[in-house]
């Protein structure tokens, strides 16, 4: 399943993505439980399938959420024009409909820096011996065709590709071998970077959860869809410009050590992000350096997710 969280006509939800359409699952869960005689559907619908797929995640709701999609299919292909009258469908081309970020606001966003070798050698950074941490916090991220906003702040604003992993399961002291089971799916992440910020001290944090700086989406590829994330193509480009082109083979530290290694440290719950690290081809060591500037449009491709669009524009 590909999840996404939307807005259409002043009410934000979650949903199914199947080719141009969302399934509304949260309405789709109402209105089943309805035609199962339940009296107090609506109720019932809020806490199994909540409108937040952070809450979706920790309730449990995939199963639910399958479930609902496929009655949804149903229910389309009977009367496509009755689904979308009831809230049940909507098609995402339409002007009303706005994707957001699958997460609206994870309980935790931790980073991975420097888990490609060739972008630890570009930076003269040598290789790590434990995966390199830092977090980010939910006031940065946006969604797919959401500003990218240059603080005016900082002159150094830099794009990262990632792959960003979604946990589904509570977890603590998970053994490498079951990681990937806590895991509900994947996303991508543009870790934008203001590195005049990044660099003025020993810890990055300061120049990574800028205010609406941080794309996250465009939705949850489930992770039955993806059952190897150590073998996916990923890129970036900025204003038509290719300069990111990598595989999460390469990675340092795969994602099941990854999650294992941080559950040592932390609880991992349920709709806590995070984002694997970026590939070589970084703005600030290129020569001539390339940073983000207002104008450009940057769209990071991961195989088997899709693509993450964002514009970039200055802070007023």
């Amino acid at each position: 399943m590909r999840l996404v969280t939307y807005t259409a006509r002043g009410r934000t939800s979650v949903g199914v993505v199947e080719g141009e359409w969302i399934f509304d699952i949260s309405r789709g869960w109402v209105e089943l439980l309805r035609q199962r005689g339940v009296v107090d559907a609506e109720g019932r619908a809020q806490a199994e399938c909540p409108p937040d797929l952070v809450l979706l995640l920790a309730r449990d709701g995939l199963g639910r959420a399958a479930e609902v999609a496929a009655w949804v299919r149903e229910e389309f292909a009977r009367d496509g024009e009755g689904a979308v009258a009831r809230g049940l469908a909507a098609r995402m081309s339409d002007p009303a409909v706005r994707l957001r970020a699958p997460l609206l606001r994870p309980g935790k966003i931790i980073c991975l820096g420097l888990n490609y070798a060739d972008h630890a050698r570009e930076t003269n950074s040598p290789i790590p011996q434990y995966p390199e941490l830092f977090n980010k916090f939910a006031n940065a991220l946006i969604g797919p065709g959401e500003p990218i906003v240059l603080p005016r702040v900082s002159q150094q604003v830099d794009y990262e590709a990632e792959l960003a992993v979604v946990i589904g399961k509570v977890g603590r002291y998970i053994p490498e071998a079951q990681a990937l089971e806590h895991v509900a799916g994947y996303t991508i992440l543009n870790d934008v970077s203001m590195r005049d910020f990044q660099f003025r001290g020993r810890q990055w944090m300061q120049g990574k959860t800028f205010d609406r700086s941080t794309p996250l989406g465009p939705w949850v590829v489930t992770a039955d869809e993806i059952p190897d994330p150590q073998g996916l193509e990923i890129s970036c480009e900025v204003s038509g410009e290719v300069l990111q082109r990598s595989n999460t083979r390469e990675m340092i530290f795969d994602v099941a050590h990854v999650v294992a290694y941080i559950s040592q440290i932390m609880t991992l719950e349920p709709g806590d992000v995070i984002a694997t690290g970026t590939p070589a081809g970084v703005g600030f060591v290129r020569e001539p350096k390339r940073l983000l500037r207002p104008g450009d449009v940057v769209r990071v491709t991961v195989e088997k997710i899709g693509t993450l669009e964002n514009p970039v524009v200055a802070e007023e």
